[in-house]
């Protein structure tokens, strides 16, 4: 169960004497976010931002699990304020009809066995092959756009079913997401803003964004530097911990500096990495790609050591030194 985020700052004693640029502060954040957004952006104690709020006639909002509310500063960036708990973040599943991968079976198992706080989907769940700026290789298979929404909206719905009902989810958008209405922005722009050509009208129950930020000091989104050494560069250039998807590869490298120690995590894919969707694609060669997704722990607003869960087979996966049939 989630409790209460504790602000970084040293909270505030109820009565204590707020400045007027404080209170202003207070009042401004207050007018947009619930509580324990404003608790954690101004170090104010809980009771002192409810009385500064309602002595000017504002009501404190109640929201106390779930995302924040876009910011007027960022209004594609999700804020998620966890004091502890779990937050799963998987990427990369390129949901084709067929089977489902070990992965994806073993998130569906975690989302429910965990009971996460919040769930962050990273990116490319949706592959949109026979829309890619590549062209086809040799006439091979490939799924229409409407067989792959389907396939989408069956594995998200899993997804959702195994939450806990009260789960914060969101959907950072990846490059291959991006491919449903880049195709139609670029065919057929007359149908801007018409209902349906944005790939998010097709899953109402997943906010989109392009990052996440936790507690903001922990970045979710799908890609960010590339290489062998990217999480970490991602951890250095970013200034913050940072889990990214889209490489596929499946580690976790730390940053240690005067500031601390924080952390570059590539979650890996959902995606079997010897799917139909890749063999033409990567002509049959070798793939430096691990089945994998992301387990975020947080103890009193501090995230502990990021873990992976790592397919080991066809039907098992590796987690905390056990093996974990799925």
């Amino acid at each position: 169960m989630t409790r209460d985020a504790k602000p970084k700052k040293s909270p505030r004693v109820v009565g204590q004497h707020l400045s007027g640029d404080e209170r202003d502060e207070i009042l401004r954040l207050g007018r947009e976010l619930p509580v324990l957004e404003v608790m954690r952006r101004t170090g104010a104690a809980r009771n002192t931002i409810n009385a500064t709020l309602r002595a000017a006639g504002v009501e404190p909002k109640r929201v106390e699990l779930g995302l924040a509310p876009p910011s007027a500063e960022h209004p594609q960036r999700a804020h998620l304020a966890v004091h502890s708990g779990v937050v799963i973040v998987a990427s990369d599943a390129h949901y084709w009809p067929g089977p489902a991968s070990v992965a994806h079976r073993a998130l569906v198992k975690f989302c429910a066995e965990l009971e996460p706080v919040a769930f962050v989907l990273n990116g490319d769940a949706f592959d949109g092959a026979s829309i890619s700026r590549h062209p086809p290789i040799g006439w091979e298979d490939r799924p229409t756009v409407a067989q792959e929404v389907e396939a989408c909206q069956e594995r998200l719905a899993e997804i959702v079913d195994a939450l806990p009902r009260r789960a914060a989810r969101t959907w950072c958008c990846g490059n291959h997401d991006l491919r449903f209405e880049t195709r139609l922005a670029t065919v057929a722009p007359e149908y801007a803003r018409v209902h349906g050509i944005h790939l998010k009208d097709h899953f109402p129950e997943w906010p989109t964004a392009w990052s996440c930020f936790v507690n903001d000091d922990v970045v979710v989104k799908h890609r960010f530097k590339g290489g062998l050494w990217a999480p970490a560069n991602n951890a250095l250039w970013g200034g913050r911990t940072m889990v990214t998807g889209h490489l596929h590869s499946a580690k976790t490298l730390p940053v240690t500096d005067y500031n601390g120690t924080r952390w570059g995590v590539d979650t890996g894919c959902i995606a079997d990495p010897y799917a139909a969707a890749f063999t033409d694609y990567l002509e049959d060669g070798p793939r430096n790609w691990i089945q994998a997704f992301a387990v975020l722990t947080f103890h009193k607003g501090v995230l502990l050591w990021p873990e992976l869960v790592v397919a080991v087979d066809k039907a098992s996966v590796q987690f905390r030194g056990q093996l974990i049939r799925v």
